[in-house]
């Protein structure tokens, strides 16, 4: 038994949870890699910090799978191409703190919503998943808005990284400055 809000939902849920994802993961990677790539000193330390986030969001998976989800309702972000991006402006620019916050907190905010397109792509069709799960009864907060796409010329890749950019650079700076604070 289907019905057109179904389809509606798990369109509605992957462009929409698209876009506040790119903003909130990229500005999550920076923050976290940052702050371990600069407190270790070590270009490499952001992809380690991706990876460890990759295992954690694997784990996130199976919660939504085990809540009875379709198993690509929630995928996993591609955080490490990123992270990799962060450290090779911090190794490429030898070591520079500024760099890395301008030159790798832009590159994030870019490239991740880019990357996680490539998750978009690789999802089942929604009106496919919506005929083998109907819609689950979602809570107030985790119920998607009518994404206004139209505003952005339908494209939430754009509006992911043109936010993500934005907004990464900051988190960037901010991660880059919770290893500076000093108890003298």
């Amino acid at each position: 038994n289907i019905n057109a809000g179904d389809y509606i939902f798990y369109t509605d849920w992957m462009w929409t949870s698209f876009v506040v994802f790119s903003v909130s993961q990229s500005t999550m990677l920076a923050v976290g890699a940052i702050y371990y790539m600069l407190f270790t000193g070590v270009p490499g330390t952001a992809t380690y910090y991706a990876t460890i986030m990759t295992i954690y969001t694997w784990v996130a998976k199976g919660a939504w799978f085990a809540l009875g989800y379709p198993y690509d309702f929630v995928v996993v972000p591609v955080w490490i191409p990123s992270a990799m991006l962060l450290d090779l402006s911090y190794w490429a620019t030898r070591r520079n703190k500024h760099a890395a916050i301008l030159i790798g907190g832009t590159m994030v905010g870019l490239s991740l919503p880019l990357f996680n397109m490539v998750n978009l792509l690789l999802v089942r069709d929604p009106l496919e998943v919506a005929f083998k799960y109907p819609r689950p009864t979602l809570p107030a907060y985790m119920t998607p808005i009518e994404p206004q796409v139209g505003k952005f010329y339908n494209s939430p890749v754009a509006l992911g990284s043109g936010a993500g950019a934005v907004l990464t650079v900051p988190m960037a700076a901010l991660g880059a400055k919770l290893n500076t604070w000093t108890y003298r």
